[in-house]
């Protein structure tokens, strides 16, 4: 009987990281984005610069508490900018970084997804996807949940 051995493959290139980096990368790429309340907040913050208590009323249901630790952990990621201007009340605005703007195509394609797979809004209303971030002040933008209409 002859003997048959596996040749090791070739090592990966140092250009290319293998499959555990890869995945490795992945995985915190994921976790920088995993949370309730994060997809919310980035998707609130695609349109323009907000202040906490606008993302509150936009954000049904996320607590202040809540909303101050995923702010705080997108910051620290480097997705979301926190100003703080020195005025008297202090205002804060909240706005996404460059990287975190890089993410729109992905946003999109999720909802092009979630569309595209049975995954409709609850309201049973077609939404829209995310607004250009190229563009001005988008039009006949969907209504955010927490709005009260004038």
């Amino acid at each position: 009987m002859k003997k048959l051995t596996i040749e090791p493959a070739e090592p990966p290139a140092a250009s290319e990281p293998c499959n555990g980096d890869l995945s490795a990368q992945f995985h915190r790429a994921l976790s920088v984005l995993a949370g309730k309340w994060k997809g919310d907040i980035l998707w609130q913050l695609v349109e323009r610069k907000r202040r906490f208590g606008e993302l509150r009323q936009a954000i049904p249901g996320v607590t202040q508490h809540m909303l101050t630790t995923q702010l705080r952990d997108l910051e620290a990621n480097g997705l979301v900018k926190r100003t703080v201007y020195p005025e008297v009340p202090p205002r804060v605005e909240y706005e996404m970084t460059p990287s975190a703007k890089a993410l729109k195509p992905v946003f999109d394609e999720l909802f092009r997804w979630a569309q595209e797979h049975g995954f409709p809004t609850s309201t049973g209303s077609t939404a829209q996807p995310a607004p250009s971030l190229d563009q001005g002040e988008p039009k006949d933008q969907p209504r955010k949940a927490g709005r009260r209409s004038p």
